[in-house]
């Protein structure tokens, strides 16, 4: 109750993304004063790696996060199972809890999915990683896969996304801003096949780095810093 009263007598009220938007507006938050500016990321402007051009390598996919049930990582998995080319598929991420109500072991659980899908060697479980070591996860990989129920932002789909990565993501956080339907990825639903199949259009190198740079202009043109701290300060210098 307190948090509802202070939202409705702010002179602005800031969202990070339209998913968000809507979320304050069902909160009871005035459309006039709400702002939609998107947390920022550091562009590295040196030369990027050039993506794999190896055709017969596997091709590899990659989930970073929280490792939580309403992440959804088993549909990655179950999506996996059904590939028929080479592939293998790294989960990046400590276990964590998004509810009171959600038991634990989940992590267990999917590394038990993975054994009885027949695929328990072509993933590798990597754990919880420090902030400064993910770039280099994002560079090992040629597909981002993020399944989630649901998220606010979700930081990963941009650091993805700054590293050139295509991807392969449900309608949660900032994917619709960054998703272009076949032209910097695919928004997917909670069914495995449609996910296979969505990675089976991801297999070309060319492919995948004609959308990788599509994306990677995206995040320099709306969520680099510079552009960040304009907006914010062109809203306090309106109130």
């Amino acid at each position: 109750m307190t948090f509802r009263q202070t939202a409705r007598k702010a002179c602005a009220v800031i969202v990070s993304s339209k998913m968000e938007y809507q979320d304050a507006l069902e909160f009871g938050i005035d459309r006039n004063r709400l702002h939609i500016i998107p947390m920022g990321i550091d562009l590295d402007e040196g030369t990027l790696p050039s993506p794999s051009r190896i055709h017969d390598a596997p091709l590899h996919l990659l989930f970073v996060g929280r490792i939580a049930r309403v992440r959804r990582v088993e549909l990655l998995l179950q999506a996996a199972a059904r590939l028929t080319f080479p592939w293998r598929a790294t989960i990046v991420g400590g276990e964590a809890q998004t509810s009171s109500m959600s038991p634990p072991g989940y992590v267990r659980e999917l590394v038990h999915l993975a054994e009885t899908l027949g695929i328990r060697d072509k993933v590798h479980f990597a754990g919880s990683q420090p902030p400064d070591q993910l770039r280099s996860w994002y560079r090992a990989a040629d597909i981002f896969i993020y399944p989630s129920l649901y998220e606010n932002f979700s930081q990963p789909l941009l650091e993805a996304a700054a590293e050139r990565l295509p991807i392969i993501s449900t309608r949660v956080g900032i994917a619709p801003e960054l998703i272009r339907e076949g032209e910097t990825g695919f928004i997917v639903t909670g069914d495995p096949a449609s996910l296979a199949s969505r990675i089976e259009m991801l297999k070309d190198p060319d492919v995948r780095h004609t959308m990788g740079n599509r994306l990677r202009q995206r995040v320099k043109e709306q969520f680099g810093w510079d552009q960040i701290i304009d907006r914010y300060l062109d809203l306090y210098q309106s109130l």
